[in-house]
């Protein structure tokens, strides 16, 4: 069959600070194509929508799949959706990712025909069966399906995660994907899942909190294919295993791969195992995110980390130690007033790591979405996307977006300044000089991006979808928010034309 798949556009802190390729669909372009299918890929991020109509109607997909893992982008995709229906009427429109896992009767419905079904869980193990039964019929019995006619058999989840490799080789405009000054970058994955239990946070409820592991010749013969000079690991948390991260370093040692490398994990992993931090700074890595999300003790007990301040603050001594530039993400209370604001820009300014904010917000799949959402003040989607306050803030709302944008631009200024340009002179030049130029637009566009009344206004727009309200669960028994329970037998679908 001829199937497209498609990443909608950026959101809005993918303007300035990151693009990453959509590893997700390069994996699942890759699952249908070992199938045998004939499959084109086109990433919205770094891709126009010129670009998106023309390839419908050249290529007359047989079958479309939107990658959804952000539930800012359901609206266009729904549009999407519409156009691509009435372009190529007989085209099976599917849905699938992350974030529509956990709204996906809701979806369907306010898709109202344009979206012939959502795919829940993994989409490796599901986009076989899906196109297989998309061309001989009853698509109801595909595992993860859902339809209008209600939810088919329960997800399947993949035991290993060494195979299908990504197709990368489906990508165009690779040279636009970056993380900070690493660029170009492309994505690599390790390891999947996560066993920590965040309240904000849905990766171990869509995966049951499994983890699981890529082998070390599989993770260094992946490696070894990319191109591109930088690579962000994509894991949830990285080397929490350090015999697999010194496994795979053995590997990356013996193949002679030189890569510059950006990962994230927590404070407490990087304290237990430092020597395996050490090591892959040898091997290249240069950046590190930390999610330390609170900077007290109540904040953090708040949000389950499960980790106290004094750890926080020793994990980035150690970082600096070993010669790893951290960047720390703090999430923004709405609850916070002026004063608390002041603290955590005294705090911001204190340390020489690099801060970023995140709005606290909750998600469908996260245990604070059946806590908080009876007090959401929006359901529009496009705004749920971190960046933006959807639950009551004290500040009235125009003075909160006064007090965050702030607060970024006194840390811009910090880390992205003329200052910070003349200091990363050399890499700049550098980037420049290969035709990069990524990192030099990202130091000068936070106003155009970040602005107070900007973020206001965005409550003002007219609204066509809205997140459902939850259904009631009970959150003491975790399971109820799972996607994935437990693993499928692994098999080797069949090859299809």
């Amino acid at each position: 069959m001829r199937l497209l798949l498609v990443h909608p556009s950026a959101l809005m802190y993918s303007e300035i600070f990151l693009r990453l390729e959509p590893l997700g669909l390069e994996r699942v372009a890759g699952a249908a194509r070992d199938a045998g299918h004939e499959v084109r890929v086109v990433d919205r991020q770094v891709l126009s929508e010129r670009v998106l109509r023309d390839e419908v109607r050249a290529f007359r997909p047989e079958a479309l799949g939107i990658s959804l893992n952000y539930l800012a982008n359901i609206p266009e995709a729904i549009e999407l959706a519409v156009k691509v229906k009435r372009e190529v009427p007989d085209c099976f429109v599917f849905f699938g990712g992350h974030s529509v896992s956990f709204v996906a009767e809701d979806v369907l419905e306010q898709a109202a025909g344009a979206v012939d079904a959502v795919v829940r869980g993994e989409g490796e193990p599901a986009i076989a069966p899906l196109l297989e039964a998309v061309r001989d019929g009853g698509v109801e019995g595909v595992p993860g399906i859902v339809t209008a006619a209600g939810r088919g058999p329960a997800p399947l989840m993949m035991h290993g995660i060494d195979s299908p490799l990504p197709a990368r080789d489906l990508m165009r405009n690779r040279r636009r994907y970056f993380i900070g000054e690493l660029d170009p970058c492309a994505s690599i994955e390790f390891t999947r899942g996560c066993p920590w239990d965040c309240s904000f946070c849905s990766a171990w409820t869509f995966y049951g909190r499994s983890y699981r592991k890529a082998s070390p010749e599989a993770a260094a013969e992946d490696l070894a294919r990319i191109r591109e000079p930088n690579v962000f690991i994509v894991d949830d948390v990285a080397f929490i295993r350090p015999e697999h991260g010194n496994a795979i370093a053995d590997e990356v040692e013996r193949r002679g791969i030189r890569k510059q490398y950006y990962l994230e994990t927590r404070s407490d992993v990087l304290l237990r195992h430092p020597e395996v931090f050490e090591r892959w700074a040898r091997l290249g890595l240069r950046y590190m995110f930390l999610g330390m999300e609170a900077i007290d003790a109540e904040g953090l007990d708040l949000f389950r980390k499960r980790i106290s301040p004094d750890e926080n603050v020793r994990a980035l001594e150690a970082a600096r130690r070993m010669g790893i530039q951290v960047a720390i993400n703090l999430i923004v209370d709405p609850a916070w007033d002026e004063e608390r604001f002041r603290v955590v820009r005294e705090f911001a300014l204190s340390v020489p790591e690099i801060v970023h904010f995140t709005v606290m917000t909750p998600y469908p799949g996260t245990e604070i979405w059946h806590t908080e959402s009876r007090r959401l003040t929006t359901r529009d989607y496009r705004l749920f996307d971190i960046q933006h306050a959807v639950v009551p803030t004290t500040l009235p709302l125009d003075r909160f977006y006064e007090e965050l944008v702030r607060t970024q631009a006194v840390i811009n200024r910090k880390h992205l300044g003329l200052r910070t340009a003349f200091g990363a002179a050399r890499i700049l030049g550098r980037n420049l000089l290969h035709g990069q130029t990524n990192f030099a637009r990202m130091l000068w566009k936070f106003n155009q991006v970040y602005n107070p009344r900007r973020q206001f206004a965005d409550h003002g727009m007219p609204v066509r979808y809205e997140l459902p309200l939850p259904r009631p669960v009970d959150v003491g028994d975790r399971r109820q928010l799972y996607v994935h329970t437990r693993p499928a037998p692994q098999t080797s679908p069949p090859r299809r034309s």
